[in-house]
């Protein structure tokens, strides 16, 4: 088997691992505050169980970069399966036994799974040459079509289970998607770890690498779009119970949010090698402007779902055009440390951006959450309009 032909085998199972992997999400982001609602008697930690998640999910990442370059990808994937059938089970329990402790506990655990599955997209592109490696990112992400339909689907069809503990039955169900992952990863082949230990580093330091211009500003660009998505999705369903819409709208709201986060992944990779990363990235930042601004323009079911799709096709260009620029930013030897370090940092703003989200909806309201957003893309959107302006030649000839 070829090189090339290993690649697109391995971008084959990471898309169905993919699938399985990134329907959990969607499973904490539409019951978690509406959970954390029936467990918590303070108002203002109702969304500390999403919030849970996307710190399990930041402190998961340096890590699962660890067990991955110690162990080998395959290994360590198979280890984070592990924390997705323990957070599931332990999440549930904490609905039967009415412990919101316990069941901030199972979502918080639940962020360490998706720190290995977040890593996919790179694991996809490194046996990648050439064009094929933008495009494996994307088709990677395209598995999230599927985790679009299952995650909300398994909230409506599970949540009334066990009628005496609504929601446990989720719950469950995100324990049997991280067992089902468990043969589908076993298919992937990669390079074997290093007897004895990992690779003498013979890259940059760590420091060298985050000083680079190029680097930080993929970083910042990451950043700044998964971190507003997830600030507006995190406050999305409770806003949208909260102004008169059903829990199963909201589960709706998210899974349409979702099929519009990796949809597009099917033409972002030829966006990306016909316009270049910087552009498409800058598109992606402009759409979730876009969303803010439906958002404030009304709260009809019709506002929210336009808003959250908008969101969604918006970090689906940001985020996978901010990942295909980190790839350009390190050498193979650096490869684990300067992804690593990057969803850290990527994480890290997340689950802060989660936690304030929460607070600043019980404080302020849905409106104050989205006039946020504005600034925030200003600010990446600036030099990386630059940047792209500098490649237009290129791309011209």
């Amino acid at each position: 088997m070829t090189d090339q032909s290993l690649a697109r085998r391995n971008i084959a199972v990471l898309t169905a691992a993919q699938a399985l992997g990134a329907a959990s999400p969607p499973i904490i982001v539409s019951l978690g505050g509406l959970v954390g609602q029936q467990l918590s008697r303070d108002p203002a930690l109702v969304t500390l169980p999403v919030s849970l998640f996307n710190l399990g999910l930041a402190l998961g990442t340096l890590p699962a970069a660890f067990v991955m370059r110690r162990y080998g990808r395959r290994s360590g994937y198979l280890f984070g399966a592990s924390f997705g059938i323990t957070a599931g089970l332990v999440a549930a329990l904490g609905i039967v036994s009415a412990s919101f402790l316990l069941f901030c506990i199972g979502t918080f655990t639940a962020g360490f799974y998706s720190a290995y599955v977040q890593s996919y997209r790179f694991a996809a592109a490194d046996g990648a040459e050439g064009a094929l490696k933008a495009k494996a990112i994307s088709w990677v992400m395209i598995g999230g079509l599927a985790a679009a339909v299952i995650g909300p689907q398994l909230v409506i069809w599970t949540r009334d289970a066990f009628p005496s503990t609504p929601f446990a039955g989720s719950f469950l169900s995100q324990a049997v998607l991280a067992t089902l992952a468990i043969p589908v990863l076993m298919l992937l082949r990669t390079e074997r770890p290093v007897a004895g230990g990992p690779r003498p580093d013979t890259g940059r330091p760590l420091a060298q690498i985050l000083m680079s211009p190029r680097y930080m500003l993929a970083v910042a660009a990451g950043v700044v779009s998964y971190g507003l998505m997830t600030f507006v999705m995190t406050a999305a369903p409770i806003a949208m119970v909260g102004h008169g819409h059903s829990v199963d709208d909201a589960a709706l709201g998210i899974q349409w949010h979702v099929l519009a986060m990796f949809g597009p992944s099917f033409v972002t990779g030829y966006l990306m090698a016909r316009f270049g990363k910087e552009r498409v990235t800058a598109v992606g930042l402009l759409l979730i402007a876009v969303s803010g601004a439906v958002a404030l323009s009304g709260l009809q079911i019709f506002h929210f779902w336009l808003s959250l799709m908008l969101l969604g096709v918006g970090w689906n260009f940001g985020f996978i055009g901010a990942t295909a620029m980190i790839t350009d930013c390190h050498t193979p030897e650096e490869r684990g440390k300067a992804q690593g370090a990057n969803d850290f940092l990527v994480f890290g703003t997340v689950a802060a951006a989660s936690f304030f989200s929460g607070s600043l909806l019980h404080a302020s309201g849905w409106q104050t959450i989205n006039w946020l957003i504005f600034p925030a893309v200003a600010l990446i959107l600036v030099p990386l309009v630059w940047k792209a302006a500098r490649r237009a030649p290129a791309i011209a000839s």
